[in-house]
């Protein structure tokens, strides 16, 4: 009898838990990865689990499954966009004005400057920066080939009304993004005894400068 009262209480609870929880189809997915940034935030990268991220956004682990298989779906979700948002947010702050040339180099320093500064960059690069070695010694990641995409734009435009140098166009890309890349990843230990704004001076002039005709 009390085996069947636990189970009965069990049955209940689960019921309940069950009611309390949003459905599956009322779920964005933003809402899902609201609550994988606040874990990243909170523990980091390798301590996220799919567990934690359900009960953050109130929800079962079966509903999160039915969206990603597993935490690194997930975490790479989160990734492409908060630094999509983040670049395209950038690119749109940036003036209008001016040569293509020169909205390129001053969107490139401001993406450096705000990716340093955002909090869930920090929180990786601070408890998780090996996970971001595989973005740059092995392949590509979607947030690159989104960064790509903006340059792309822009060196195009620079090409056609002439303030950027005639060239290959997928290299020219390329050698920015790597080049403002290594600046988001090593800004913060280059700037232990050099100051920051006169370090993102420097960038500004090594691109201009690759770039002008």
């Amino acid at each position: 009898m009390k085996a069947e009262r636990h189970t009965a209480v069990q049955v209940r609870s689960a019921l309940a838990e069950t009611r309390e929880r949003p459905a599956a189809s009322r779920v964005s997915d933003d809402a899902l990865l609201d609550a994988a940034r606040q874990c990243v935030l909170a523990s980091g990268v390798r301590r996220t689990t799919l567990a934690e991220i359900a009960r953050t956004a109130h929800v079962s682990r079966m509903t999160l499954y039915r969206r990603f298989p597993d935490v690194r779906s997930v975490l790479a979700a989160l990734m492409t966009r908060e630094f999509g948002a983040l670049l395209h947010g950038v690119a749109s702050e940036v003036r209008s004005t001016g040569t293509a040339r020169e909205r390129l180099v001053d969107s490139a320093v401001a993406g450096v400057r705000a990716l340093a500064a955002d909090p869930l960059m920090r929180t990786v690069l601070d408890l998780d920066a090996d996970l971001l070695l595989p973005y740059v010694t092995q392949r590509l990641g979607a947030t690159q080939r989104l960064a790509e995409d903006v340059v792309r734009a822009l060196v195009e435009a620079g090409q056609r009304e002439g303030s950027v140098r005639r060239g290959d166009v997928s290299a020219q890309v390329r050698a920015v993004l790597l080049v403002v890349q290594s600046f988001v990843l090593s800004l913060r230990p280059a700037t232990i005894d050099v100051a920051e704004e006169a370090l993102l001076a420097e960038l500004r002039h090594v691109l201009d400068a690759a770039l002008a005709p």
